[in-house]
């Protein structure tokens, strides 16, 4: 029995997000230069986008570049925005056949003018896709997304716009970049590293989190599998207990 055979079609996370780490770990390895890493890890990502549209997964979300990836050294950070506009020139055409829409959420006024002007483009050629949902989170950060909903919020109550004692948490996340996006019901982290790295932390508050040693470049489909397999053998309670939900 395949691992795919395994997954229970019933059970699905709703929305998947994935800290795609590894690729200049899995470069080094071979003696290679962390952009070719970098390159290789395009590949799989290509196969997780796959993966995830025959199943019928409804949003993924995949944290591409950070907006502390701006300090690392300048030739890395050139290559990687020059990586994302190949990509986007390549995939494009792949998204529209296969009913992707694409969305990014991050602070994408940092993007060179080339970057986002056809970040932007590929999200207009996909804006009727009513397949997979895939999030592409650049130059994004929690803290600085919730820092931005902060502000925002501050200056409607300025404006009169809203009273404090009136806000709820339902009302905070009108203010964030994933807005009108469900919460992620599963976290993916490659590489082996124990931590979220500031990605979607108001999001993930009761998702599954899942952690594997394989670097990013050697996530495979069937990998994929293996996290949602595992996700569908937690109990997910949302802060009730065991009994409560056999009581349903």
């Amino acid at each position: 029995m395949s691992l795919l055979e395994k997954i229970k079609t019933d059970r699905l996370p709703s929305h998947i997000a994935i800290i795609m780490d590894g690729n200049g770990r899995w470069a080094r390895q071979r003696g290679m230069d962390r952009i070719f890493g970098h390159q290789q890890g395009v590949n799989a990502l290509r196969e997780i986008i796959e993966a995830a549209a025959e199943l019928s997964i409804k949003y993924l979300t995949v944290y591409a570049f950070s907006t502390e990836n701006w300090g690392r050294p300048d030739e890395e950070v050139s290559a990687l925005m020059g990586i994302m506009v190949q990509s986007l020139n390549k995939e494009t055409g792949t998204l529209m056949k296969n009913n992707i829409r694409l969305k990014a959420i991050g602070d994408t006024d940092r993007l060179a003018e080339d970057v986002r002007s056809r970040l932007m483009e590929t999200i207009n050629l996909t804006a009727g896709a009513t397949g997979l949902n895939l999030i592409v989170a650049m130059s994004y950060s929690s803290r600085w997304e919730i820092t931005e909903a902060a502000k925002k919020l501050a200056s409607d109550i300025v404006e009169g716009k809203t009273v404090p004692d009136n806000i709820t948490d339902h009302d905070f996340e009108k203010y964030l970049t994933t807005r009108g996006i469900p919460d992620p019901d599963l976290m993916i982290r490659t590489s082996g590293e124990l931590r979220i790295s500031n990605f979607l932390l108001w999001q993930i508050a009761y998702a599954e989190l899942y952690f594997t040693e394989k670097l990013w470049p050697d996530f495979s489909k069937e990998e994929f599998y293996k996290a949602i397999i595992d996700f569908q053998k937690r109990e997910r309670r949302f802060g009730k207990t065991s009994e409560q939900l056999l009581e349903k």
